[in-house]
């Protein structure tokens, strides 16, 4: 009976994880609509509005790179 318990928890917390994962990094407006900056966990925002490889709209679920401290974004 346990062992059933604590899986189920375990997954409760997993879920909980991967939906605050979502909310960690947000779109933060710009000029441009369609390419808006990210503000990241950290509470920086990324140098670019624009992913630098193919030009697109910036990923939230992807990590940023900091070059000298400040956050780039990619897709």
């Amino acid at each position: 009976m346990r062992i059933p318990v604590a899986l189920a928890g375990a997954l409760l917390a997993a879920l909980a994880l991967a939906a605050a994962d979502g909310l960690a990094q947000r779109y933060v407006p710009t000029d441009d609509p369609a390419f808006p900056r990210l503000k990241y966990t950290d509470s920086l925002t990324s140098a670019n509005d624009r992913c630098i490889v193919s030009q697109a709209k910036l990923n939230p679920k992807m990590a940023p790179l900091y070059v000298n401290g400040v956050p780039i974004g990619f897709c």
